[in-house]
């Protein structure tokens, strides 16, 4: 009897050690609204902001998109809809979307970037595992929201464009598909475990990024960086498309167009406008200015990413 109850004792012992713990690392799920987090990857502190629609509800999985800012911005810069309007797609959506913060050596994220091969800044050179950070970043989201996990994806501006294509060399079996607007595609080596359905969209006159590639009169960091169509060129073999580029969109201002016969499906387009320079079309410029009104560029790559 002594014997029995001592089991008992031990067993509800052992079962309250379990629940305790499990509920230590609980993660508390999140309601609609705009929620900065942060967590510590590779010995630094990292931030990133969750935008939750006001229609998710938790009872079924929504995708995830994966917002990347520029070189030198950072994760409120690339939440503000006055230039990109991301947060307002979400509530149009209904889709959840995280805007990370780059490598930053200064208080608040400040002047943030990206490593993305080729490019820029603290994070290129200080070889900062920035494909680590974004693989937890969505774990951490996935403990605490219904993500549906066949439908995540990356887009970004300039170097967070850039940053896009890295993801999808180096975490194709995590993001569906991709979109860079502004930044053409700088690893070296790349390998994806399948194809990827890659978007690019660019201006014509890009003073930063330059079209024909190379570094432009207002760029940074002086970058050699990789032309428009070697970009386009490069993910068409990779995705073993075998037809011709088919235009798909025209009209003053911009031109569209797709490489067809591509493996599994996977599209490989790009949209070029003949003004705006530097900036993401449809929104407005970091600096002042204004991008290219040919193309509304969030409603372009949320449509693409819902065929996918």
């Amino acid at each position: 009897m002594t014997h029995g109850f001592c089991r008992v004792r031990w067993w509800c012992l052992v079962m309250w050690c379990v629940v305790g713990a499990a509920g230590l690392h609980a993660k508390e799920p999140m309601a609609p609204g705009s929620h900065e987090l942060a967590l510590r990857h590779g010995g630094v502190e990292r931030a990133f902001t969750v935008h939750v629609p006001r229609s998710y509800r938790g009872d079924h999985p929504v995708p995830l998109v994966l917002a990347f800012h520029g070189g030198g911005g950072n994760m409120q810069s690339m939440a503000r809809d006055s230039l990109y309007g991301l947060t307002a797609q979400s509530e149009a959506s209904g889709w959840i979307v995280v805007f990370p913060n780059g490598y930053s050596r200064f208080p608040g994220g400040r002047l943030a970037t990206w490593n993305a091969g080729l490019c820029c800044g603290a994070a290129r050179d200080k070889g900062i595992d920035d494909v680590g950070f974004v693989r937890e970043v969505v774990a951490e989201v996935q403990q605490r929201l219904a993500i549906d996990t066949r439908r995540i994806f990356a887009t970004g501006m300039s170097n967070g464009g850039m940053m896009s294509y890295r993801l999808a060399c180096e975490a194709s079996d995590l993001f569906r598909a991709v979109a860079a607007v502004a930044g053409t595609d700088g690893t070296s080596a790349c390998q994806p475990g399948r194809p990827v359905p890659v978007f690019h969209i660019h201006a014509r006159d890009d003073d930063h990024v330059m079209f024909n590639g190379g570094s432009g009169s207002a760029s940074v960091s002086h970058a050699n960086f990789v032309s428009v169509p070697a970009t386009i060129d490069k993910w068409a073999g990779l995705n073993r498309c075998s037809g011709p580029a088919k235009p798909v969109l025209e009209r003053p201002g911009v031109r569209c167009e797709v490489r067809s016969g591509c493996q599994d499906g996977a599209e490989v387009r790009v949209c070029v406008t003949e003004t705006g320079g530097h900036s993401w079309p449809g929104g407005r410029k970091a600096r002042g200015g204004k991008g290219s009104d040919a193309l509304d560029a969030t409603q372009e790559i949320w449509d693409f990413f819902a065929r996918q």
